[in-house]
């Protein structure tokens, strides 16, 4: 299957299933040379460029959701409780985001969807942060109704995060109280209003290696700008507490395996790499078809410092990409 990772370099079409499925399989001893193919196909169709992004949560925990791998469902033992990040604290950490380089800020809110207080929130912070500071303003509210669709697109916000988390046939096992089709059709609807779609999952949720891959070829289908890749990072009280992290060698297969599934799209680090890869790891998935980052900590867990992941990038040669005039 080798021959058919290379051709994704020449013709900059995703793999198949079949595809897919050889590199997730893939021995120990080819694992290396699918990364090489991979970093070679996101050089090609992508350019050396990183996107870097931060992300803050303006409301946190009491999520009424029962995501199992999350701490910020209010059904769950886990120790996050609910909090509003005010608006001063929302453009002192976008301040901080743009001085690492990042041009994306994400503000994410733990909510089955939004209502009317978060939705006018949103507005507010999002104005006061265009005063303060030239960064593109990304949002993760949940899912949506037309109309907040429409809102969001009048604000500005050029692109919407609403992760997919896992394969469909899988997320029976990991949320019950929404279905997989509920967050397609806001995703659809995004799309449908131009904004870019931020759209990926979770690995390590107890998913087969087979519904691994089946999730690679429905992100295909969605066609999103961006994929953020997360590995589990299993949180006290949530069901999955005791989950396993995933293997390294797995999570690199994935990384090459999705690299080689989305040519053209952003691949980016988020939660979890630091406990399932380390620096190493997170140097080989860089160097196998990784081309974007979240720096700094994530929603309820520690990250890497930003100091950290822009000297690893500037050791590598890849610069981090300048703010679009055009977003």
């Amino acid at each position: 299957m080798l021959d058919a990772a290379k051709a994704v370099v020449d013709t900059g079409v995703g793999l198949d299933l079949e595809g897919v499925l050889a590199v997730l399989r893939c021995s120990d001893e080819e694992l290396p040379d699918y990364l090489a193919i991979a970093h070679e196909v996101r050089m090609t169709w992508c350019g050396p460029e990183v996107e870097v992004e931060g992300i803050v949560s303006l409301k946190t925990g009491g999520c009424p959701e029962d995501c199992h791998f999350c701490s910020q469902s209010g059904l769950f033992t886990s120790p996050v409780r609910a909090v509003w990040l005010d608006i001063p604290s929302l453009v002192e950490a976008a301040k901080q985001t743009a001085a690492t380089g990042a041009t994306e800020f994400c503000i994410v809110a733990a909510v089955r969807g939004p209502d009317q207080r978060l939705m006018t929130q949103l507005a507010d912070g999002v104005a006061a942060i265009r005063a303060a500071v030239d960064i593109n303003i990304a949002a993760s509210l949940g899912m949506l109704t037309q109309e907040q669709v429409d809102q969001l697109a009048e604000l500005g916000i050029h692109r919407y995060n609403h992760n997919l988390e896992t394969a469909k046939s899988h997320f029976p096992q990991v949320v019950t109280t929404h279905t997989w089709d509920e967050r397609w059709d806001t995703l659809r609807m995004v799309r449908d209003a131009g904004m870019e779609v931020c759209c990926g999952g979770i690995l390590g949720l107890g998913e087969t290696v087979e519904q691994r891959a089946e999730f690679a070829i429905q992100l295909q289908e969605l066609d999103p700008h961006e994929v953020p890749l997360n590995f589990l990072n299993p949180r006290p009280g949530t069901p999955l507490g005791d989950q396993p992290v995933l293997d390294p060698k797995d999570a690199l297969r994935a990384i090459a395996a999705f690299r080689l599934a989305l040519p053209r799209t952003l691949l980016r680090y988020a939660g979890g790499r630091e406990i399932t890869l380390g620096d190493l790891g997170t140097r080989d998935g860089l160097l196998g078809g990784v081309n974007a980052v979240i720096v700094g900590n994530y929603l309820t867990t520690l990250g890497r410092s930003a100091d950290q992941d822009l000297a690893l990038l500037d050791e590598l040669s890849m610069p981090v990409k300048a703010l679009s005039a055009t977003l």
